[in-house]
């Protein structure tokens, strides 16, 4: 029975020549076996083979999940691990934190006389990360910037180009311009990306401040035509010496930016450069607030979206007097330009606390000229001037000391029994040793003289002897005198709380073979025992000495700022006086000491205040330093003598003797303190 192709597979179609075809394409699957003509699917299918390759699809997949795995790994690199990064950037671009100054601390003398105060001013400032990045947009944002406020285009871009780190910080480009200009400028913004004008303050230094008319001084000119005949009027330089202990601030220097940033600094803070405004900085600073703002794409702020209010920074309190500040600059000023003479420092304290009471360096300087910043011309001027303003020769100048420094060495030969209060010495012009003499300051000498005397008229002799023996006598010898000079603060800073204080200079039989390839001679220790050869010493050193002499034995720790203030709360906190030694001088030697100071005043080399309304004591001093020049003239004192109230020392230089200018200078002050302190 033959089976009809059809019910095998309904598919199927007989064709025209008797043979079957599949009626679709998928004839393929199926093959014809020749001998019987039967149906069967013992064939393989081409396409399947390729679509169903395994290794084309392994590589395909790798494909795949290598892909997913970039992407996933990008995510997570992104979004996790440099999420908050990112995410602190974008805010970055979005939100800004401007920093909101601190007003600035004041100061006020001892009698809350106001010296410094804060007035607003105006600074051209530029953010670096908000100029344009291409140089043509930069010359042309630059050239619009000159033609509204006439600064130098190299300046501008030597600042840009200088504190380029610093992307997101306002950097100054001038200071202090004028309202006009600040006005122009602000209108003009949108031309001038990345450029802003920034509201601050200008510290001004009141000058001759007091609080009653002084009693007979005269009105002090601020500018002393007498140091200065060349000068005309453009470049005549105002002096002031309070700026000495004042100080200035100024702009933040690279340097100091590179150590203060890391503190809070800004690129366009100010710091203080000298005096109190250096040494007090962390009090007088504050603390700055912040407003965080949302800004554009051009960085022009939007919305503010929080503030913090700034701290203002605290206020000080000087131990100085305004008024005596005045008048002993006063008094130089007339002195200095009755002997001919131009330098001049002083020191008026308290023996009892160590507080400054003034602090003269002459001449000084208008530190006015360098808030906001100084003019190069002002600044040259300054620099080469022969009588160096800047320098605060008062705790900066060592200088031979002269007999001033007999009183230390009188003291120390009593308490190391090398003499009493009534050992004698005979004075006849000098003491011979070998070839060499050394003489006393009068021809003839003195006569007998014990230690009371040579202190009254400030004996030579009677210092060679206990300073460097003679004949069978045995002195203090070289390194004795050094103990005791360092125990009355001599050789080193006595840490007054003002910057760049020197030391002096102590001078030792070891210093001098290294240095000068000499030995000590005995003629060097005569020559030190009166204040001669190496030794150095500053007006500050001999101040501080004749006041532990005044007080009965006890050197204190001089400093110029007594208290301060917390503007929030009101808060007052003490600068306590420091004793840096004492009990080193038996109170009886002291007092041999000062009665012999007395005694000058009485009736030896200091008789010029004798006819003082009050009773004081004091020594002269004559310093030799140079054979071309005059000599030094030193005059140091205290009084009242039975409850010392004031030390002043004073130094002419090449003043001549200390007997003729410094202790008509002297003479001056006390009769105008002496109405003053009664007021």
């Amino acid at each position: 029975m033959e089976i009809d192709p059809y019910l095998i597979n309904p598919k199927k179609k007989i064709s025209l020549d008797g043979k079957y075809k599949l009626s679709w394409t998928e004839d393929s699957l199926y093959t014809t076996n020749n001998v019987d003509d039967s149906i069967t699917t013992s064939g393989t299918s081409h396409l399947g083979s390729s679509f169903y390759d395994n290794k084309k699809i392994f590589w395909f997949l790798v494909f795949i999940v290598s892909v997913f795995s970039i992407i996933l790994g990008r995510g997570f690199f992104l979004q996790i691990l440099m999420g908050d990064e990112y995410r602190a950037q974008a805010e970055g671009n979005r939100q800004r934190i401007i920093p909101i100054i601190s007003e600035r601390g004041l100061v006020f003398d001892r009698n809350n006389i106001q010296l410094t105060q804060n007035i607003p001013n105006f600074s051209l400032t530029v953010i670096p990360k908000d100029l344009p990045k291409e140089e043509n947009e930069l010359n042309n944002v630059i050239d619009k910037l000159i033609s509204i406020t006439n600064q130098d285009k190299a300046e501008i871009k030597e600042v840009i180009d200088k504190y380029k780190d610093y992307r997101q910080d306002s950097i100054i480009i001038a200071e202090d311009i004028p309202y006009e200009t600040a006005l122009k400028t602000q209108i003009a913004r949108a031309d001038l990306p990345g450029i802003n004008v920034q509201l601050g303050s200008k510290r001004l230094y009141i000058k001759n401040s007091s609080s009653t008319p002084m009693l007979a001084l005269e009105e002090t000119t601020s500018t002393i035509d007498f140091l200065h005949p060349e000068d005309n009027e453009s470049v005549k330089t105002s002096y002031n010496t309070i700026s000495h202990v004042l100080g200035y601030v100024g702009k933040l220097s690279p340097d100091e930016l590179d150590t203060y940033y890391r503190q809070g600094y800004l690129p366009s803070d100010s710091i203080g450069k000298t005096g109190i405004e250096k040494m007090y900085e962390s009090y007088l600073r504050g603390t700055y607030g912040e407003k965080r703002i949302e800004v554009n794409a051009q960085g022009r702020e939007q919305q503010v979206l929080a503030e913090k209010d700034p701290i203002a920074g605290s206020n000080l309190i000087l131990s100085i007097d305004i008024n005596i500040q005045n008048k002993l600059e006063d008094i130089f000023i007339q002195k200095l330009k009755e002997f001919d003479k131009q330098r001049a420092s002083g020191i008026v304290m308290n023996p009892r606390t160590g507080e400054i009471l003034a602090l003269v360096s002459y001449p000084g300087f208008d530190n006015n000229d360098f808030s906001g910043g100084i003019s190069s011309e002002k600044y040259n001027g300054y620099l080469t001037n022969e009588n160096k303003p800047l320098f605060n020769r008062a705790i900066s100048g060592s200088f031979p000391s002269g007999s001033v420094i007999k009183p230390a060495f009188a003291s120390a030969a009593l308490q190391e029994g090398i003499i009493t209060s009534n050992t004698s010495f005979l004075s006849n012009g000098g003491l011979r040793v070998d070839k060499w003499f050394f003489p006393d300051w009068q021809s003839g000498g003195h006569g007998m003289t014990n230690v009371r005397r040579s202190l009254a008229w400030s004996v030579n002799t009677f210092y060679y002897y206990i300073g460097g023996g003679y004949g069978d006598f045995s002195g203090l010898g070289v390194d004795k005198m050094n103990e005791y000079l360092k125990k009355f603060g001599f050789g080193k800073p006595l840490g007054i709380d003002l910057p760049a204080e020197s030391g002096g200079f102590i001078p030792t039989p070891q210093w001098k073979q290294r240095v000068k390839d000499e030995p000590w001679y005995i003629g060097d220790t005569y020559n030190y025992s009166i204040g001669q050869g190496d030794f150095l010493a500053t007006p500050l050193q001999i101040a501080n000495m004749t006041a532990s002499i005044a007080n009965g034995g006890t050197l204190y720790k001089p400093h110029v700022v007594k208290d301060i203030i917390n503007p929030e709360t009101g808060e007052k906190t003490e600068v306590v006086s420091e004793i840096l030694d004492e009990n080193f001088i038996s109170p009886s030697n002291v007092e041999t000491v000062r009665l012999g100071m007395k005694d000058c005043v009485d009736y030896g080399s200091c008789r010029r205040l004798s006819t003082l309304p009050f009773a004081a004591a004091a020594k002269t001093g004559t310093a030799q330093w140079s054979q071309e020049k005059d000599n030094h003239a030193w005059f140091t004192s205290f009084a009242p003598y039975d409850n010392p109230e004031i030390v002043i020392t004073v130094l002419m230089e090449e003043g001549g003797e200390g007997s003729t200018i410094g202790s008509q200078t002297v003479d001056a002050f006390y009769r105008w303190w002496a109405e003053y302190r009664n007021k």
